[in-house]
């Protein structure tokens, strides 16, 4: 089994390409961050390479943008190539499967702004509000049958 699952910052604004044959593609770098800190008691982060391609690459691209925080799902993917020394080289990417927004475009990294940034069209807590609540008739509970998503 090969499936890589990854919540991190993009460390600079995705650049959308396309190939010979006009396929679009994105090289990008999520920074993730260790479940530890170091010696001086900083966090660190893996900086991991993901590819994607086609409509995923072209809304990356447009949607995306450094310090953005992204969810993957993927898979590992090696590779090799010559350099320009003659020397073999390796490579590691994550090729991109599935993605999800976990902020809007527009969101600031809570490492550059600690104070409350307006929302965008695509955050969802300002879709429901508590006066608009759809459930308010209900009472305190709503039951929901598993069944009824069949």
């Amino acid at each position: 089994m090969n499936r890589v699952i990854l919540l991190g910052r993009l460390t600079a604004k995705p650049e959308l390409r396309y190939t010979n044959s006009n396929t679009a593609f994105l090289r990008f770098t999520v920074a993730v961050n260790r479940n530890f800190t170091g010696a001086d008691g900083k966090r660190e982060a893996d900086f991991i390479n993901v590819v994607a391609w086609r409509k995923q690459a072209e809304t990356i691209s447009k949607y995306f943008d450094k310090g953005n925080l992204i969810a993957i799902e993927g898979r590992l993917q090696t590779g090799s190539y010559d350099d320009r020394d003659g020397n073999k080289r390796y490579t590691m990417d994550v090729a991109l499967d599935n993605f999800e927004f976990v902020e809007g475009k527009n969101s600031k990294s809570q490492a550059d702004n600690d104070s409350y940034n307006d929302p965008s069209p695509y955050d969802y807590q300002d879709s429901v509000s508590v006066e608009n609540d759809p459930f308010a008739e209900y009472g305190d509970s709503v039951s929901i049958d598993d069944n009824f998503l069949d």
